[in-house]
């Protein structure tokens, strides 16, 4: 048996003179966690339906455990491959256990008991056993799709599709769907996952798929796409860096207006309160360690504090830079800011060049926010 249960050969697909997917081709091997990424309206979600036949390849080929799937007959085929949708899809009328097992029962000719008992178990393993006659409407988002998930599973499939599956939820139901998907990556299941959550991909695939235009512009593992990636448009969506800049030109300069700044930078971004005490202390912190020992009294001032929040990964990494002295204070006695420092940042880099020092550090994010 081959380890490739999916094979995806040139894939496109038109809607009138658009092409949204173009010539995509992809080997799926047994047990893997794919996660695709991109931006919005490069073809991630079509591409996924495609691989269902919820759309019509406009050309190209799918082979699903070696068959052409087009020779198939479209309901066997999808027996085999589950999906679980943006908008969860369950039927309003029928209560959760009811939806789990109406498709083993009239498709897989479960009887009803069986199917009853297996519904009981996964919704177990989910969190969900005591909402089993409850109806979708009564659910939170995040109680639906764990429903969903279950009656996707109730097949049995041989491949799991996850189209955005957190993203009709409220932010504070996103981690419970993604609980129950790391579960499930954990149970050698073939998946792919379509998602925004950049932590969750980094975390659960075994290859990230990045899109652009219309067909999959860069793979790799995760650290590959997430650390070190290769191509521009993929480095410019993965990094997504927002920037910040304060530049000082005296030694009594307005201290209290700059944090206000930085303050400022960073709740734009959502960072939580603690975080942004912890950035702007590292602020403080290099300034008077750097201008007491690269500046002698009187000396004309250069200096620039520089941050760099980098949104998808949620990393922040101050640099500092300066004039005077060349002084590595990471490699002299500590003094209290070096000690503060190594207390609220890591991985510090030094440089002097052209008569600068320049200082990187990655602030690290307090651990209970």
């Amino acid at each position: 048996m081959s380890n490739v249960i999916l094979r995806v050969e040139n894939l496109r697909k038109d809607f009138g003179n658009v092409a949204v997917l173009k010539n995509v081709s992809l080997d799926v091997r047994r047990g893997e966690v794919i996660v695709i990424i991109g931006g919005s309206g490069t073809g991630k979600s079509t591409f996924l339906r495609t691989l269902n036949l919820l759309e019509r390849p406009t050309a190209g080929k799918i082979f699903f455990d070696g068959e052409d799937i087009s020779t198939q007959p479209i309901e066997l085929f999808r027996q085999r491959v589950g999906m679980i949708f943006q908008s969860f899809n369950l039927f309003a009328g029928l209560t959760l256990i009811e939806n789990a097992i109406a498709a083993p029962v009239e498709l897989k000719n479960l009887s009803r008991q069986e199917a009853c008992t297996r519904a009981k178990k996964l919704f177990e393993t989910v969190g969900l056993d005591e909402k089993l006659f409850n109806y979708p409407d009564e659910l939170s988002g995040g109680q639906q799709q764990r429903a969903a998930i279950v009656r996707a599973l109730m097949m049995e499939p041989e491949i799991l599709l996850f189209d955005e599956p957190t993203s009709a939820l409220d932010p504070t139901m996103v981690g419970e769907v993604l609980a129950v998907i790391r579960m499930l990556t954990k149970k050698n299941l073939t998946m792919l996952i379509v998602t925004h959550e950049m932590n969750f991909a980094r975390e659960v695939a075994t290859r990230v798929l990045f899109f652009a235009d219309g067909t999959i512009y860069e793979q790799g593992t995760p650290a590959e796409i997430f650390d070190t990636p290769r191509k521009p448009k993929t480095v410019a969506f993965i990094r997504r860096q927002k920037h910040f800049r304060y530049e000082i030109s005296a030694r009594n300069f307005d201290l209290p207006a700059m944090q206000g700044r930085v303050q400022n930078f960073a709740e734009r971004y959502g960072l939580p309160w603690k975080y942004i005490l912890r950035i702007q202390l590292c602020c403080e912190e290099i300034i008077v360690e750097m201008f007491d020992n690269c500046y002698a009294d009187g000396d004309e001032i250069s200096a620039a504090v520089n941050i760099v929040y980098v949104e998808a990964a949620k990393t922040l990494q101050l640099s500092f830079e300066c004039g005077g002295r060349a002084y590595n204070p990471f490699t002299a006695a500590d003094s209290l800011s070096v000690k503060i420092l190594r207390g609220c940042a890591k991985n510090f880099r030094h440089a002097f060049a052209d008569g600068r020092n320049k200082i990187d550090m990655d602030v690290v994010a307090p651990q209970k926010l």
